[in-house]
């Protein structure tokens, strides 16, 4: 029987895979929902292999911090921020509308503070490293792409491993933030045009990985071959075929079915 669709559970590290033809992706997500929830799964329409590209969002997915609410805290605004924050990442507000709310919010606080706030604050979920030194030795280009900011990311991204890295710019003047934004916002449409052009210089037939939490990584994970919620809000849980509900990032290479032996720790 040719295989149309993949089904691939992780019991806590027990991994069941399932084939199946004609299979109907969103009625076999809602069966494991129904059955299993909750549970970390994959569904694919065909053999699920290695991916060619890994591109993930930051916050809440590779670490387990919201960085402009941490860094809010120093500026004693956490609450407030953290609110907006939340709401944009369920889908209640125009991201780029709240983002800029929220930048404006930390106008007048020092530079040194996002220092302070990184060697803190910020620490990487479990299993980050060990997912993309794993994907990155398999092969697999690497690329972090968020609606947070440079000054962030770009150690987060380096002590990761990522290829490249993309994201936003504060604004800084005479060593305080000036509570604006340098250059273009990378929203949800920056973040699926970034897959889109990576994919393209891969090549026909690259199939690519997606990992996020929130609305604004939707686009994303609707237009990656394996588009994975780790841990969640419901619009992005909805919109993924693959969730992590309960295991840590390194559920994913169990449900691409690449075996523990030759995972990379990181």
């Amino acid at each position: 029987m040719p295989l149309a669709s993949a089904v691939m559970l992780d019991f806590c590290g027990d991994v069941l895979q399932l084939s199946f033809a004609d299979g109907d992706t969103e009625r076999a997500l809602a069966g494991i929902d129904k059955f299993f929830a909750p549970t970390d799964a994959l569904v694919s329409d065909g053999e699920i292999a290695v991916p060619h590209l890994f591109i993930s969002d930051m916050d809440s997915t590779m670490i387990g911090q919201e960085c402009i609410d941490e860094l809010a805290d120093y500026a004693g605004l956490k609450p407030e921020i953290a609110a907006i924050t939340e709401r944009a990442m369920q889908g209640e507000l125009d991201f780029e509308a709240a983002l800029r709310e929220r930048v404006a919010l930390l106008a007048g606080l020092d530079e040194s503070a996002i220092r302070q706030c990184l060697d803190e604050r910020i620490g990487a979920n479990a299993g980050a490293r060990t997912l993309t030194a794993t994907l990155a030795a398999l092969g697999a280009r690497c690329v972090l792409v968020t609606g947070g900011f440079h000054h962030f990311a770009d150690p987060v991204g380096e002590s990761l491993g990522f290829h490249r890295i993309v994201g936003n710019r504060l604004d800084v003047a005479d060593g305080q933030l000036t509570g604006r934004l340098v250059g273009e916002i990378t929203d949800s449409a920056t973040k699926k045009a970034v897959l889109s052009e990576e994919v393209g210089e891969l090549g026909q037939g690259a199939l690519s990985l997606a990992t996020g939490d929130g609305a604004n990584d939707i686009p994303m994970i609707d237009a990656a071959t394996y588009g994975f919620a780790y841990r969640a809000k419901p619009k992005a849980r909805d919109a993924a075929n693959g969730r992590i509900d309960r295991g840590d990032l390194t559920a994913i290479l169990s449900l691409l079915g690449i075996p523990n032996k030759d995972w990379v720790r990181g």
